[in-house]
């Protein structure tokens, strides 16, 4: 019984790159790793339907990054307020109890 290999993220781009590349052929590759060109062919479907995600993720952390500024400007402009409405209300406090006397 056949117990069926598992190759990490990282192997499976290093082989596709080096595919791509020209480094080695595909026939170099499936003698090298004992691997089907099926499924080298497959990886390379896989790498290539993927590679557009590399450069969509700088553009989802910059516009999350800047909401995240903008949620922390507004923690800060909201804290403020908190401490002078607590100022005030302390001060109204104190004037009322001096009136009342």
């Amino acid at each position: 019984m056949n117990k069926r290999r598992k190759f990490t993220p990282q192997f499976k781009s290093q082989v596709v790159l080096q595919l791509l590349s020209g480094e080695r052929s595909m026939a170099e590759l499936c003698r090298e790793h004992q691997l089907t060109s099926q499924m080298i062919g497959t990886w390379k479907q896989q790498f290539l339907a993927a590679a557009t995600q590399a450069f969509e993720s700088e553009a989802t952390s910059n516009a999350e990054q800047e909401r995240i500024a903008e949620l922390e400007r507004m923690v800060g402009k909201l804290t403020m307020e908190l401490e002078i409405a607590k100022k005030a209300s302390s001060l109204l406090d104190g004037m009322r109890n001096r009136n009342g006397r």
